[in-house]
């Protein structure tokens, strides 16, 4: 090419997402910019992520704005480069034979790695294995490393092991969605000739509740790790060196405070496992109306109105324990759906059967401002869908999470960080730093407990193989092709793979498999018979009829039960033939699995003939 030219920058693959939106610009026309700076931050229903630049050069024009929704191929700008491009803006179209990786995210950029500061002090304590955080991920790294052998200090700044996802997230809201679950259950019992009257709801015993769920898996994790030799500090971490990490001693349920007494470890190795945390929109009032997933939780009181800012799932969760135990809902959304990466098929069965909890789904609508009055939050808000200000008891920010790399002085180790607190990793999780790893929420998306454990067995048996010369462990990778998604809510939605809506968006033919609930005898039974099970195999002509399965999703009861399936056919390599003659139990809704297939395959005889 020539030593000068015009490029345009577009969106790599991002993974499971199929568009996603633009929440801030990062650079300007006239900019001069480095390959894998970053240009653009987008957000997901999961957290925001960046999208970086495949060359450098001058920026001529910007083709987004905050708003604006992009999706792989979507131009970004134009640049005049210098010089040999990378060719990652023009990397090829992702195989029609293959679902969608589970790595496609977008590459975590960072900056150029800063020098380690030499630490020269001496140790409280020395380990092989350093794991900072005690989320999923952090406790599972822990874990397997000492089953590895390895003498492992864990620190968390929790006064429990579990982190987000066990103390203030995963954990306790599945047990209060259980609870919203029976209490909507009952209500249509009526109809069945059976009445139970109206619920009696005590607060103070459902937090009791839900603290005894969480209590039970925190106690049985800290008997684990005592069974293991882990060894736990509690406190705040931050590098002092490449060797050595300080941390500060921390008490109070939140974690938060600090006691003053610090103590300094020293590791061979050190698993980063730090977390994310919620975003929190500046110019939200500092208020105890205002809360984020953490605070909704809490369960302090049911409000009559609330408002949940973002229709991603973790608002959408919250948002149905809250409207199951009497109030009425508020959502805003900037994109033009909720529960934005999966299929509209799948939204659209959730959407019609919840309905009526919402007054109003104000979509392709900003927040702009909120100030707190003596009556409520006053919020006001900015277009299509845009009323006049509106005044809630509650509000619940769910715009995203946040990674942690910049809150662990990083740079004192050595380690690269990207503008946005995400730290880059190779496929074994190892950072620019070769013996510092790093797991789960701040290496990037998707944000999900589930993926955060398997990258921390493949990091401790790295680091246990790299320890002990065991090659095989030393080969360990994160080679996963999928990682599923699942929406709690009732019905649930879950996919995982290649979407209906990425196929259509990449030009990738594929043969659809639905099987729909109301001819299946369990779903019937249960009287909740408004979902479907939907398969997508490769149609490319490759293929020769005979394709694999690209991807799948659910929606209904116990969809994030049954999405494992799917996820292990698409990791088996399984066509319609193999997941179709797989002999399910009857019955189930399970079955739908397999009847799906029959569909595609053209062999189902529990729905009418297929017209020919």
């Amino acid at each position: 090419m020539s030593a000068s030219s015009l490029v345009d920058i577009k969106v790599p693959d991002i993974g499971d997402f199929d568009e996603v939106s633009v929440i801030e610009v990062l650079v300007k026309a006239g900019d001069t910019i480095k390959a894998e700076q970053s240009l653009i931050t987008v957000e997901s229903d999961k957290a925001s992520m960046e999208i970086p630049s495949s060359a450098a050069g001058v920026v001529k024009d910007i083709k987004v704005k905050v708003g604006d929704k992009v999706k792989q191929g979507s131009v970004v700008l134009t640049i005049e480069a210098s010089g040999a491009v990378a060719a990652a803006d023009s990397a090829p179209k992702q195989a029609a034979a293959q679902a969608a990786p589970a790595q496609a995210a977008p590459k975590t950029v960072a900056s150029p790695a800063p020098a380690a500061a030499s630490f020269a002090g001496s140790a409280d304590l020395e380990c092989d294995v350093l794991v900072l955080g005690a989320g999923p991920g952090g406790y599972s790294a822990a874990f397997r490393a000492a089953d590895l052998g390895l003498k492992v200090v864990l620190v968390e700044r929790y006064a429990t092991l579990g982190g987000v996802c066990l103390n203030v997230g995963c954990i306790p809201s599945k047990a209060l969605l259980h609870v919203a679950a029976v209490m909507d259950e009952v209500k249509h019992f009526d109809s069945l000739g059976v009445s139970f009257g109206e619920p009696k709801l005590d607060i103070n015993k459902l937090r009791t509740h839900k603290e005894k769920v969480v209590g039970k898996l925190t106690g049985g994790l800290t008997a684990m790790a005592k069974m293991r030799k882990v060894t736990t500090v509690r406190g705040v971490g931050q590098f002092v060196g490449a060797n050595h990490l300080q941390v500060e001693e921390t008490s109070g349920a939140e974690g938060q405070e600090k006691t003053g007494k610090k103590q300094t470890i020293a590791f061979k190795n050190c698993i980063i496992a730090a977390g994310s945390q919620a975003v929190r929109l500046p110019f939200m009032p500092d208020d105890p109306r205002v809360v984020d997933s953490t605070g909704a939780l809490a369960l302090k009181e049911v409000p009559k109105r609330m408002l949940i800012l973002g229709g991603g799932i973790i608002g959408l969760e919250m948002g149905t324990v809250y409207s199951t135990l009497g109030a009425r809902l508020d959502v805003v959304e900037m994109m033009d759906g909720l529960m934005q990466g999966a299929d509209r098929d799948l939204v659209k069965v959730w959407q019609k059967m919840n309905a009526p909890r919402f007054d109003n789904i104000m979509l392709k609508t900003k927040t702009v401002g909120a100030k707190a009055t003596k009556a409520g939050i006053e919020v006001t808000f900015e277009g299509e869908g845009a009323p006049a200000p509106q005044t809630y008891d509650l509000v619940l920010q769910a715009v995203g999470r946040t990674p942690n790399g910049k809150k662990i002085a990083a740079e004192k180790a050595g380690i690269s960080v990207s503008d946005r607190g995400f730290i880059p990793v190779d496929i074994q999780m190892r950072t620019n730093v070769p013996h510092i790893f790093a797991i789960g929420d701040i290496v990037g998306q998707p944000m999900l407990a589930h993926k955060a454990v398997h990258e921390a067995h493949v990091a401790a048996e790295v680091i246990a193989g790299e320890l002990q010369g065991n090659k095989e462990l030393a080969s360990a990778a994160f080679n996963a092709r999928v990682i599923p998604s699942v929406a709690y809510t009732d019905p649930e939605i879950a996919w995982v793979g290649l979407t209906e809506d990425q196929a259509k968006a990449q030009g990738i033919k594929v043969k659809k498999g639905l099987f729909p609930w109301t001819a299946s005898g369990r779903a019937i039974a249960n009287g909740r018979d408004e979902g479907f099970t939907k398969l997508l195999f490769d149609d490319s002509p490759e293929a020769h009829g005979h394709g694999k399965i690209l991807g799948g999703g659910i929606v209904g009861t116990h969809a994030g039960d049954m999405i494992g399936e799917i996820a292990l056919a698409i990791e088996m390599g399984a066509d319609a033939v193999d997941i179709g003659k797989t002999i399910h139990p009857h019955p189930t809704l399970g079955e739908s699995m397999g009847m799906a297939a029959e569909v595609a395959h053209g062999s189902c005889t529990d729905l009418p003939p297929a017209r020919k």
